[in-house]
């Protein structure tokens, strides 16, 4: 490659979402909140400059592609185009044809990056054949072993990620391929968890895109955030809280949070004033501020940009999230609860 030619950024994102019977009290919900993740997507390869191009499948026993690798820029509504039946669930079918669609894509110009994201309600029934009926699984031997070897077998610059609705479900997925911190779960059972399945998957995809401007091409850790953002970052967007408005207090067992405080003398439990260090995957409410926190210097910074910068900006509802790896950088949440458990080795930031 010459020295002055440009290596542009291209990021293939494809969204392959369950339309089977039991999607259908979501319909209207999922089609609103997709378009939300699509403006997601041109806000922030606008931002960067990068060249984002869609594709949507759906899929109950068989599967269909909907839109193929579109400039997202332009891509319409999912209105017209989404619509729930009355079918099974071919989930690795689904899955296993995007990646191979995918794989045809030519790469020799530009740095290219694939990002699948499955949506799915149910666990696997149809692949091969709907076996809703006649309970025959044999057939489904067969597409285990290709789905195993697909996954296995993806580059470093492939990064596939799945929302399942239940530890079981996550278990089965995981046995598919599809690496731990690529699984989440999503409450299937309400017109939240809908749009709480796309908060989440809208702030990964942010969180991917940004990781490009890093370097990063594939990642086995998408529903994690704080890991793509640097000291620069949280000076140049968010707000520095007064070191005399704030406490840090260091966590050593697991404890409720009220007594946690209250065994402290020099502070008082105000409900609302306590945030809890990131760690494992918990649900961030639409109404919970953030904080980020310098390890080096213990400062604290916050603002109405905070929740845009670590989940992606223009998410209105319920992500579902942990901490990603960064050397420089601790999350915290708002906490409301006086019983939430405090976890050994993290730390608990207290406004005054």
């Amino acid at each position: 490659m010459s020295a002055n030619k440009i290596q542009h950024k291209v990021n293939h994102v494809a969204l392959v979402v369950d339309c089977s019977g039991s999607m259908q009290p979501h319909q209207d919900q999922l089609i609103r909140v997709v378009d939300e993740f699509v403006a997601g997507l041109k806000a922030e390869s606008d931002k960067l400059g990068h060249e984002t191009r869609i594709s949507l499948y759906s899929f109950d026993h068989k599967v269909e592609n909907l839109v193929w690798d579109m400039d997202v820029k332009h891509l319409p509504s999912m209105r017209g185009l989404y619509k729930v039946k009355n079918g099974a669930t071919a989930l690795i079918e689904a899955s296993l044809k995007s990646l191979d669609d995918l794989g045809h894509i030519w790469e020799a110009y530009g740095e290219h990056s694939f990002l699948q994201i499955v949506v799915t309600d149910g666990e696997e029934n149809a692949s091969g054949g709907d076996r809703r009926h006649d309970g025959d699984m044999t057939v489904l031997g067969p597409w285990l072993d290709k789905i195993a070897m697909k996954m296995g077998s993806l580059p470093s610059h492939w990064t596939s990620a799945i929302l399942v609705p239940n530890s079981l479900a996550k278990r089965t997925a995981q046995n598919y391929g599809f690496p731990a911190g690529n699984t989440a779960i999503w409450n299937a059972d309400s017109q939240e968890g809908v749009e709480e399945a796309i908060g989440t998957v809208r702030a990964a995809a942010t969180g991917f895109l940004r990781g490009r401007e890093k370097g990063v091409r594939g990642t086995k850790n998408l529903f994690a955030v704080g890991q793509d953002i640097s000291v620069d970052d949280v000076r140049a967007n968010l707000e520095p809280v007064p070191s005399d408005k704030y406490r840090l207090l260091k966590v050593d067992t697991e404890v409720e949070i009220r007594s946690f405080v209250d065994s402290h003398p020099d502070v008082t439990y105000e409900r609302g004033s306590c945030y809890y260090q990131l760690g494992t995957r918990v649900q961030v409410q639409h109404d919970k501020d953030v904080i980020v926190v310098e390890k080096d210097t213990d400062r604290a910074y916050t603002g109405d940009a905070a929740r845009g910068l670590l989940f992606g900006t223009g998410i209105q509802g319920t992500v579902s999230v942990k901490a990603g790896h960064n050397p420089k950088l601790e999350v915290y949440v708002q906490s409301r609860s006086v019983n939430r458990k405090l976890k050994p080795k993290t730390r608990l930031l207290i406004m005054l």
